[in-house]
Formats: C-alpha cells, structure tokens, sequence
C-alpha cells in the first residue's frame, strides 16, 4: 500500500527539534483512518509511540523541512479517502504528497469541473438541434432520452464491476468502486454516438414533415426508413466494442460492457420506441418555436406548426385525373372553355 507523504515546512530534521517532531507525528497518528506514522523520531501509532527510530528514519530528516511517512488503512483508503487526507491537511503547516493524495485531487479536480462540461455538451448540443429542426421541443427531448441512456450505462457499471455481480463469468474481482474518469470518458462517447442516432432519425421525419406538413405520417415514414440505418449501425458498434470484454484489464471490460449496454438500449428501446411515442403524443406542437427564434430556422420551422398545412394551388394548365365509375378521362383545371366564356360575356 503506497503511503502518503507529509512535508512540514520550517521543521528542520535536526535533533533540537525532536520535540516538535514528535508533536506533529502523534498529531497524524491520531487522525480516523491512520494506522501507523513513520517520522525521524520513530514510529506511531493511535496517539502513541509504538518503535524507536532505526537506521532508516535519518531520510525524513531536511535541512529547512522534515517529512512524514503516513500509513492510512485500507478501510480508510478504499472508503473515505477524502476524510483521511483532509484531517491530515487539517494539522497545522504541513503539505500533503504521494499517491493516493494525488489520485485525490485529481478525482475532485475532475468531478468538479463535470457540470461544466455537461453544460456545454448540453447547451452546444441544444443549438445545433435547434437550427435542424426549427423546434425547440424535439432538442430537449433528444436531450432526456439520452440521459435515460446514460443512467442505464451507469446502472450496468454499477451492478457488474462495483456490486461484482457477473464477476465470476467475466472474470474479474470487483474492488467495490468506479474509478470516477472511466465512466466520464464512457459519457462522453456514449453521448456523442446516442445524438448521432437522433440526428440520423430526426433528419428523416423533419424532410419528410417539410413535404407534406403531417407530422403523424413523418414520424412513421421517419422510423420506416432511418431504422433500418440505426439498427445496423448500432449492431456494428456493439460487435465492436464487445471485444473488449474479453481483455483481462478491468478498465477495458468496462469500456466495452458499458457501450455495448448503451448502444443496444439506445437504439431499441429508446430510437425505436421511446422517439416515435413522444413525438406522436406531442403532435404539431414538435416543431413549435417562439417567433422571435424562426428567423435562425430554414424550413417548416418558418410558420406557425399548429396551422392546418395547406395543399398548393392548382395552375391554370395542370391536368388532373379524374376516375368516375372506373372510366378515366383528362380535364384541365382552372381553364374555361369557349362556350362559357362567351356565356359569362352574354351575362355580363
């Protein structure tokens, strides 16, 4: 088990500061989670010296400074690492080093930074939604059903490499917890993959409402010819990933459980399922937008989606078949014919 380093500044290694030293050792070793304490004054142990100094301790002596070799228990580590080194940080003047300090603040560094990153995915991914469809409805439901997504990834994490279920199967011993960058870095591509399936579909109901204006008939002509696409594409991906499941390293086994997890579920029951209710149960009002953001759209997204479409006008010139009792003959429509014309004269 790697230790944690404590450096105190301005406590110089050198016998006339035994008592100081000493101080400063009972003080780490009686914080919740420590079990033992290495210092140039000797060994430490729940408030109490338990070994003299050897040969070895002459290393944590310094010219300026004096360091401290800090044993935590594993129990401690494993489960509240972050309490163990904020008490140590807690003991006035000193710095805290080595691996498991490190791997701490790089866990907070990380989880900190998370809501902005998802806020720009979110709010980058909302604006390109937008200026396709013209609607600010379809991009917020993209949006949830990705996340719907996601919690099903974490969900799979969680309950094959944290709880260990399947563990004997896939052959791995479960450590009782995630290393918090593999599922950001899974959210991440996941994300990007699940957004290309709605673009995939959105793109076909949305050039199909443009045409005819029925957004019932968009949606099922829309799934009828982007589901084919999806399917393929998400069977690929799956067969692809799944190949990391056999690695012997955790963290590929994660990686490729977890996307084959979230592309599966992602393309059937929330592209195939999940995308064609909602939008049928939403209506026209799918590709509602506030007026002043129409001007940003192309398309359909330019009237009003809660207006009956419709049908063009007929020209003068158009032929029109006509097919009554199953007799076939051409009119034109929108043209008088000579004798009207000249009863519509006589009448005027």
């Amino acid at each position: 088990m790697d230790a944690i380093q404590v450096l105190r500044r301005g406590q110089a290694g050198a016998p006339a500061n035994g008592a100081a030293i000493e101080a400063t050792a009972l003080d780490l070793s009686r914080i919740s989670g420590i079990h033992q304490v290495d210092a140039l004054t000797g060994s430490y142990a729940q408030g109490r010296k338990v070994a003299e100094p050897g040969p070895s301790a002459a290393r944590f002596a310094g010219e300026r400074d004096t360091w401290y070799s800090v044993v935590a228990t594993h129990r401690g580590l494993d489960r509240d690492a972050d309490r163990v080194l904020a008490g140590i940080r807690a003991v006035p003047g000193v710095q805290v080093g080595g691996y498991p300090a490190e791997l701490s603040d790089f866990r907070n560094e990380l989880t900190d930074r998370l809501p902005l990153v998802f806020g720009l995915i979110l709010v980058s991914t909302f604006v390109v939604l937008f200026l396709m469809t013209g609607s600010v409805l379809l991009p917020a439901k993209a949006m949830l059903l990705n996340t719907l997504s996601m919690g099903a990834m974490a969900g799979v994490l969680v309950w094959i490499f944290q709880e260990g279920h399947l563990s004997g199967v896939l052959g791995f011993t479960p450590s009782g917890s995630i290393e918090p960058s593999i599922p950001i870095l899974m959210f991440c591509i996941a994300f990007g993959l699940s957004m290309d399936y709605e673009v995939f579909m959105l793109a076909r109901i949305k050039e199909e409402y443009d045409r005819t204006g029925d957004n019932l008939g968009a949606v099922a002509t829309g799934l009828e010819r982007g589901g084919p696409l999806i399917t393929s594409a998400a069977v690929v991906l799956a067969a692809s990933f799944a190949t990391y499941a056999s690695s012997g390293i955790v963290f590929l086994k994660m990686l490729g459980i977890g996307m084959v997890a979230v592309v599966l579920i992602d393309a059937t029951l929330i592209r195939a399922i999940l995308v064609p209710v909602s939008m049928r149960l939403a209506g026209r009002a799918n590709w509602w937008a506030p007026a002043p953001l129409r001007a940003f759209t192309h398309g359909s997204a330019s009237r009003s989606p809660f207006r009956r479409s419709t049908r063009p006008s007929r020209r003068v010139g158009v032929r029109k078949v006509v097919k009554p009792d199953r007799l076939c003959r051409v009119r034109r429509v929108g043209r008088r014919s000579p004798a009207v014309q000249s009863r519509v004269r006589g009448a005027r």
